[in-house]
């Protein structure tokens, strides 16, 4: 799957539940690149949101967070899974506790925005931090 694709499409997941749900099942199979692994979690966390039962939005959310952190564990200098992570944890609800390395996140994304060629991951950068 093209990375300009999943980029247009993670900002249209959040008002458009087929689209998230496509990005799912797509980032799911064969998946090992760590920007794909970081979309993929941020794709399920932004599904808890599509989600009605409490439960399921709760494991949702928590294995499309445990997909973003494997990615920046893997690959801690992305500027783009950084990006990702900043974007999930400034928009949680602060309830769930996933905020802890929004500085971390947004400093690395400052410092790497100018390196940016993709127009699209860039601007939604600039609106983000």
């Amino acid at each position: 799957m093209d990375l300009e694709k999943i980029r247009i499409n993670y900002e249209k997941a959040v008002s458009d539940k087929k689209i998230c749900q496509a990005m799912i099942e797509k980032l799911s199979t064969g998946t090992e690149d760590a920007i794909k692994i970081a979309y993929l979690g941020a794709f399920q966390t932004i599904w808890a949101k599509h989600v009605v039962n409490p439960i399921s939005k709760l494991s949702t959310f928590k294995k499309g967070k445990r997909n973003i952190e494997e990615a920046v564990k893997s690959k801690p200098d992305n500027v783009e899974i950084r990006f990702v992570r900043l974007s999930v944890q400034v928009n949680c609800p602060s309830f769930l506790g996933y905020s802890g390395k929004i500085d971390e996140d947004k400093k690395k994304v400052q410092e790497g925005i100018q390196n940016i060629k993709s127009a699209i991951l860039k601007k939604m950068m600039v609106a983000l931090i």
